[in-house]
């Protein structure tokens, strides 16, 4: 197949025609605040995800051995 484009990351001239789009497009005044509120974003995201990491990770470390589990109590109540 050798008519397929291969899909390769930017490079080179290839980022400053993205920044001149993005200037066009959003304009120069923007731009800092657009990157701001996009780093605040990501920051947000990698908190909540390593927020639920904890959360999914503290049950099974705090788990005594004298707990039983709902599905046995309700068994044991009704058995």
């Amino acid at each position: 197949m050798t008519g397929v484009l291969a899909l390769q990351p930017p490079q080179g001239a290839d980022w400053l025609i993205i920044l001149l789009v993005a200037v066009l497009l959003f304009g120069a005044k923007k731009l800092p605040d657009l990157a701001s509120s996009m780093g605040k974003s990501i920051t947000n995201f990698k908190k909540g995800m390593k927020e639920a990491e904890d959360d999914t990770a503290a049950p099974d470390a705090t788990a005594s051995e004298d707990e039983v589990p709902p599905a046995t109590q309700t068994s044991r109540n009704h058995g």
